[in-house]
């Protein structure tokens, strides 16, 4: 049974079973990526969910569609493999969400769009995938024992025809261990943000990430998504609106606890796959973040199997990479990528940039 509400001209909502299974869509990379980065640094996951649970809500009626909110993969693979801090990070963050308001409002965010290039977006992807991959293999290290009972659950949900869905299986996989060993915990409202000191956070390390970022953010959150819409949902869902609600998303979430967080097309392809056709899925999506927050205890995260959140970041990695096999230009892609591990992300996408506006002239 399905109950549907309308919320303007030509835009609804529906709460039914496959808008529940939809919303998972959206989570297999999210909730991942906000573990780790909560694990591993002073980023708050209760605040951070309830930020993600607003904005699920309030963009799903905004748009009536299942728009994606996810992490800015870019910055949260840096901060988790210790490239950013908390501050650099808020910082890169609100930094983009000034930027992303004025490229939508004004319109000009094709020309910036034609200037970065989509094979350097595909580099930056695999570079962030890379980057990711580095972490993981460090940390499944530390109990290869456990790391392997991780790797089996992976195996076992490939096999059964829910590989797309493993990582969310293997944190499922984690949480019940980490309750087994810590007890199921009392729920407790989130406590007031603890925001970094920001001026620590203009870093040369943060203008480069923040770069890094806006690549894929106007090419997989921006134009991708919007060209996603039209085809699955035949929505007009223009770049530059995208645009502009991402900047006011991040320029209201850092302030309350949240991280860097941006639309994403891989995010909308999850929720229709999985079945979400209204902006519904982002309702229901929303609640649930918002309820887990309710239970994410600093005890909770502390008892989490590291090895295991080793195997996670190692799926989300090669997901992430894997894009980079759709690059019109691969040798390009897999420079920036490979450079980007060995030397800087900053660097190479930079480099990245300037080869490919040299290619493009040379055409």
């Amino acid at each position: 049974m399905a109950v549907t509400v309308d919320i303007g001209t030509d835009r609804r909502i529906e709460f039914s079973r496959s808008e529940v299974t939809g919303a998972v869509g959206d989570s297999i990379t999210v909730l991942p990526l906000v573990v780790a980065l909560a694990v591993v640094t002073e980023v708050s996951l209760p605040n951070v969910l309830v930020a993600f649970g607003v904005f699920q809500v309030v963009w799903g009626v905004v748009y009536g569609l299942p728009v994606s909110v996810e992490p800015m993969k870019a910055l949260a693979a840096l901060a988790i493999a210790g490239g950013l801090t908390h501050a650099e990070l808020a910082l890169s963050g609100l930094a983009l969400g000034v930027v992303l308001l004025v490229l939508g409002v004004s319109g000009a965010l094709s020309a910036v769009e034609r200037w970065i290039g989509e094979p350097v977006v595909r580099g930056v992807q695999l570079a962030v995938g890379l980057i990711l991959l580095q972490t993981a293999i460090s940390i499944a290290a530390t109990d290869p024992t456990v790391a392997a009972v991780g790797l089996a659950i992976v195996a076992a949900s490939v096999a059964a025809g829910y590989g797309s869905a493993s990582a969310l299986v293997v944190l499922l996989a984690g949480a019940l261990a980490t309750i087994a060993t810590a007890g199921v915990p009392t729920p407790q409202l989130p406590g007031a943000p603890a925001l970094p000191d920001l001026s620590a956070g203009l870093t040369r390390r943060a203008a480069e990430g923040a770069f890094a970022q806006l690549a894929m953010t106007v090419g997989n959150a921006a134009f991708a998504t919007s060209l996603l819409f039209a085809d699955r949902f035949d929505a007009e869902v223009p770049a530059d609106d995208l645009s502009t609600s991402m900047g006011v998303m991040n320029l209201l979430a850092v302030p309350i606890g949240g991280i860097p967080m941006c639309h994403g097309c891989d995010g909308v392809a999850g929720k229709h796959a999985f079945g979400a056709r209204t902006g519904g899925a982002n309702v229901i999506l929303g609640v649930g973040y918002v309820a887990a927050a309710l239970l994410a205890t600093s005890a909770l995260l502390a008892a989490f199997p590291m090895a295991l959140l080793g195997v996670l970041l190692a799926v989300v990695a090669f997901s992430l990479s894997r894009s980079v096999l759709e690059s019109s230009n691969l040798p390009l892609s897999v420079a920036i990528g490979v450079g980007a591990l060995l030397v800087n992300l900053g660097v190479a996408f930079l480099l990245g940039v300037l080869v490919h506006l040299a290619i493009e002239r040379r055409r």
